[in-house]
């Protein structure tokens, strides 16, 4: 099977762990870029990285890459690639344009540039174009404009890849199931520990760890993929990879918890849709009541920022976290993801680790905190 390269996009912090999961996916010459992962594989490795990787929001294949000056030069480099290769007449097509660049503020711009080299294209060999449908394409083009560079890509995922499928309701400030996932995947755990999240709004964290510990495919509950629609798709090279054996065995315990009976209704009715009811728990309960559902484990949690709470409450919250992190969960190993640096401050705890993250356009910390019995110096001569 001939081998090209590709592009695995993700969030800011998590390039590390998506090169991680790509090598156990067998993909070759991996390098870590900003926000993104060039990796070198087959067109099986195209598929099982849309399928399975649980920190990438699409894989990409470049198809030319070309330098231009001006816009004529981006309309002339997007017309010398042979367009028949990739797009049937009859098919739809989309352009996305991710630009940082002096010569084009801006991105539709270039997208309209390269969709009319396409349609030219078309126009002139058949004196028909391909029609443009910017909600379902059958083709998408991605555009990236980085100084004189362009490089243009197919997007083999359609849709982002957080997008799993499993979700039919969500509360205020659901966290990305990318970066969940990756929070998840960063703090190693592998489904041998108990896992805990106390404020667990829509049962993110809770249902990507199930599918971590159980080996659930991310792409499991998808729909589609838009390398199904591709000329050269191959049905039964995917059906192998779709029908693969993943499953593993976990016989710990998921257990969620949250103040809000809203929340918890939205969790389990998500959890049911992913069909982990049997897997995860959850419960209506004040973190700061909560006491232990195993007696050590791991905690992984997104509590509010602060966007919508008063300043006093933002600290109150957070040390009410930390007190409770302290006195009721010794022996267990706690991370936690932030925007606000004075909740962060007011948690009391000394962090073991802390990385940098983003949720959306949020710069977080995400924290460690190992909750010793007792004080950390008797621990460390037990």
């Amino acid at each position: 099977m001939e081998k090209f390269q590709m592009v695995a996009k993700t969030f800011a912090g998590l390039e590390g762990v998506l090169a991680s999961e790509l090598e156990l996916l067998g993909a070759e010459n991996i390098n870590e870029g900003r926000r993104a992962v060039t990796f070198e594989g087959t067109k099986e490795t195209l598929y099982k990285a849309n399928f399975c990787l649980r920190t990438a929001l699409r894989i990409l294949k470049p198809v030319a890459e070309f330098h231009v000056n001006d816009r004529d030069d981006l309309y002339a480099g997007a017309k010398e690639i042979d367009w028949s290769q990739f797009i049937e007449l009859g098919k739809t097509i989309a352009v996305d344009s991710v630009v940082s660049s002096e010569l084009f503020i801006n991105s539709m711009f270039v997208s309209l540039k390269v969709k009319d080299a396409i349609v030219d294209q078309f126009r002139e060999k058949t004196r028909k174009r391909p029609s443009v449908n910017t909600e379902d394409p059958d083709i998408r083009i991605n555009v990236h404009l980085t100084g004189n560079k362009c490089t243009v890509s197919l997007d083999s995922s359609g849709e982002s890849l957080h997008k799993r499928g499993y979700r039919v309701a969500q509360t205020e400030a659901p966290i990305n199931e990318v970066l969940g996932a990756g929070m998840i995947l960063l703090s190693g755990w592998d489904g041998k520990k108990n896992f805990l999240d106390p404020m667990c709004g829509s049962g993110t964290l809770l249902i990507e760890a199930a599918m971590i510990a159980l080996g659930i495919p991310p792409g499991m509950y998808r729909k589609s993929f838009s390398f199904e629609r591709w000329l050269d798709f191959d049905e039964e090279l995917f059906e192998e990879i779709y029908n693969a054996d993943y499953e593993k065995d976990f016989d710990g315990q998921i257990v969620g918890s949250d103040i809000s009976t809203r929340n918890v209704a939205i969790a389990r009715a998500n959890i049911k849709n992913a069909g982990l009811s049997k897997y995860i728990e959850v419960d209506t309960m004040d973190f700061a009541q909560l006491q232990p559902p195993f007696e050590n484990g791991m905690i992984v949690t997104n509590p509010p920022y602060g966007e919508r709470l008063k300043p006093f409450s933002l600290r109150a919250l957070y040390q009410m976290i930390g007190d409770s992190l302290k006195n009721n969960f010794p022996g267990f190993e706690a991370w936690m993801i932030s925007s606000s640096k004075d909740g962060l401050k007011s948690v009391g705890l000394r962090p073991a680790e802390k990385m940098t993250l983003y949720n959306g356009a949020l710069e977080c910390s995400y924290r460690c905190y190992q909750l010793y019995q007792g004080s950390k110096k008797s621990s460390k001569r037990d």
